[in-house]
């Protein structure tokens, strides 16, 4: 059986762990921390844990006051709630000053589930990414996630987080070594490539391993960071296998796939396929199910694959 992990909880604990080793990171949670799995952080440093209650832009403006002070402040809620209601706070508090908050959010996406349409949040990335400095990454397991919020919290500059509800299968073992604005190859190929974060990098590995099947070669790339991208790693995908498709559990409008078909074509044009959100919003539903109704499975990245391969040449 393969191991799963909830990223959030991985966060919690590496929270805590951080938290042990420098005195200078602090917590704020809006209403959420037993969600957001804070909780472990309040329960361990008490004195470094604010609960500022359902008032996500006090908590931007509380976390950018923390930054200005030298601390390097963690704020979490929902990703519906932030950037949803805070986002002029974190325009101008935080990008616009260039404060070392660190914005890390929970239940993103469609896999939010039961919670429906209102709490699920399908263009966080697009905000987050248009503006200036922020770095913005997206974990496709708990592993990731642990050595992305350490990587977050040695990095000097605003960042976003954003993190799922559900568990996730396990997909790095215990050598891999995140890197902020880095792609990993996850599988070798030639014939296309299928470049995922999140949720999704699993299911873009099942849907390589279903064409090959079929004897279709495809590459994967996991994009853990969508700002900065790794322009150098999309340009070679595109060169060497002539076709790409992006996959997300995020608005086709905005997220990775406006950004790689971007560098795409102003360095290296090739058909391309987007696995996304297609302009809807969400609805209640198990996990599993809304993936499948909004076209999120490996089924349709497999089949996306084969359509770009059929626009090549």
């Amino acid at each position: 059986m393969t191991e799963e992990l909830a990223p959030r909880e991985v966060y919690g604990r590496t929270l805590v762990e951080m938290g042990r080793e420098n005195p200078d990171i602090v917590v704020l949670d809006a209403d959420l921390k037993p969600s957001t799995m804070t909780r472990y952080f309040e329960k361990e440093f008490p004195e470094r844990f604010f609960e500022v209650g359902i008032a996500e832009q006090n908590m931007i403006g509380i976390a950018s006051g923390l930054a200005a002070s030298g601390k390097i402040p963690f704020a979490s809620t929902f990703a519906v709630f932030a950037p949803g209601r805070c986002f002029d706070q974190i325009r101008v508090s935080v990008a616009q000053a260039k404060l070392n908050v660190k914005i890390v959010v929970t239940h993103a996406g469609v896999t939010v589930g039961e919670d429906g349409a209102s709490h699920q949040a399908l263009e966080d990335l697009a905000l987050m990414c248009s503006l200036p400095g922020f770095t913005v990454i997206v974990p496709a397991d708990g592993i990731e996630t642990a050595q992305a919020i350490r990587a977050v919290a040695a990095h000097n500059g605003p960042c976003y987080v954003r993190l799922c509800r559900p568990r996730l299968p396990v997909i790095f073992d215990s050598v891999y070594r995140f890197q902020i604005g880095k792609a990993v190859e996850m599988r070798s190929g030639t014939n296309a490539t299928v470049i995922a974060c999140g949720v999704l990098v699993a299911s873009a590995l099942e849907a390589a391993e279903q064409l090959a099947r079929d004897g279709v070669s495809c590459r994967v790339l996991n994009m853990p960071t969508l700002k900065p991208i790794d322009e150098a790693a999309i340009v070679k995908a595109a060169a060497e296998t002539g076709a790409i498709v992006t996959a997300e559990e995020h608005q086709e409008a905005g997220g990775l796939g406006s950004i790689v078909s971007r560098i795409t074509a102003s360095r290296q044009p090739v058909p391309m396929e987007f696995v996304a959100i297609k302009d809807v919003f969400g609805q209640s539903g198990k996990p599993a199910e809304l993936l499948e109704r909004y076209g999120l499975t490996a089924k349709d990245i497999a089949l996306a694959v084969r359509e770009t391969i059929k626009r090549k040449a």
